[in-house]
């Protein structure tokens, strides 16, 4: 294997997508990593602590000596194991730790003395993410933004899909971002999230001067949006979707209900996920209830449950638009109607869909 050195330009890593290996102990993974990083530690949680606190009270070699003891024989081969099967599937990658110190050097000796020579990168996590961190507050000030506003079921999220430029924060979270916004997989933490929002903005901000993004709250779900780039949100120009109530109708029944209504039952098996699907809906709609108000939260909870029924006993959707469309008229268009107040002088555009593409692709060049 041809001998590559180590390496701290962080922003070819992270543009390129080079595959990592992170040798931190699964703990200090869960916590927060990268999109392209798989988790293959040196260590086991229980012994990175007593390594931690045996090299805060008698220094690195007492430290690297109480390692080499973890190194069992049996423990050595199943790491290089793992470790050559990553460097096989991806040999152009770099490992890492947490600092660039201890436990990526003796990655990186082991698989050296068993003929598999793999570059460390330097400073290891603690740098990087300060490098994505650094990175986001740079972008949030120097990038020019436009920000896609619209009621709710409008279409944002299409329209992100169709312009340059475009940053859908919703995707990143794994979150719609509305009360019924949860998806069938877990959001990211809220470093992962960060880490992976950092990239995808440093990537478009190669190809494009100006970056779409949706209208957003200071919550998606469980994470928060930055406050730096809510700060650059909140005072960037908006873009306003336009959309009759029937389009809008059809795209809430589409992505909350016609498209993830399968997938929960494949998840699940048809009768747990026919039940876990019921209890997702009207969950979301309890959640929301005190707002709405009690009379309208009964008449809202018998539309949906007439609804799931006919969904389950006949497959058809059809049942769902009557309260899919006194959800928006009572409850999310009242709440729109006071935010707009909030944006009053920072409208450039409002129209259609196809209005809006065309004004995005025709403005594509920030304004000096």
């Amino acid at each position: 294997m041809t001998h590559r050195p180590d390496t701290q330009d962080y922003r070819t890593l992270f543009l390129q997508d080079v595959p990592l290996l992170d040798v931190r102990a699964p703990v200090e993974f869960a916590k927060g990593a990268f999109p392209t990083s798989v988790n293959v530690p040196l260590l086991d949680d229980e012994q990175r602590h007593a390594i931690g606190l045996r090299y805060k009270n008698k220094g690195p070699d007492a430290a690297i000596e109480l390692g080499w003891k973890f190194a069992t024989q049996d423990v050595r081969a199943q790491r290089l194991r793992d470790w050559k099967a990553f460097i096989e599937r991806h040999p152009d990658g770099f490992l890492y730790c947490f600092r660039g110190g201890l436990r990526s050097r003796l990655s990186q000796q082991l698989l050296r003395d068993n003929g598999a020579p793999y570059p460390l990168i330097k400073g290891g996590y603690k740098a990087m993410r300060r490098f994505l961190l650094d990175e986001l507050e740079h972008n949030c000030v120097a990038a020019a933004l436009l920000v896609v506003g619209g009621r709710t079921g409008s279409g944002k999220t299409r329209l992100l899909q169709r312009v340059a430029g475009a940053v859908d924060l919703e995707q990143i979270a794994n979150h719609r971002g509305s009360a019924f916004g949860r998806q069938l997989s877990p959001q990211p933490s809220q470093i992962d999230f960060e880490n992976t929002l950092s990239i995808a903005i440093m990537k478009q901000r190669q190809h494009h001067s100006r970056l779409v993004m949706e209208d957003e709250s200071r919550m998606i779900g469980r994470v928060n949006i930055p406050l730096n780039l809510r700060a650059a949100l909140q005072g960037a120009e908006l873009a306003v979707l336009e959309t009759s109530m029937d389009e809008r109708v059809a795209m809430v029944l589409e992505d909350y209900v016609t498209l993830p209504y399968p997938r929960y039952l494949k998840q699940y098996g048809e009768e747990q996920g026919r039940q876990v699907f019921r209890e997702h809906i009207l969950g979301n709609l309890k959640r929301i209830s005190k707002r709405l108000g009690s009379d309208r939260y009964q008449q809202l909870q018998q539309l949906f449950c007439a609804g799931l029924t006919a969904l389950e006993s006949t497959g058809s959707t059809d049942e769902f638009r009557p309260g899919i469309e006194r959800l928006l008229t009572q409850y999310y268009d009242p709440m729109y109607d006071y935010q707009q107040e909030q944006r009053r002088g920072r409208e450039v555009v409002r129209g259609s869909m196809d209005d809006l593409i065309k004004w995005i692709s025709e403005h594509r060049t920030a304004p000096p």
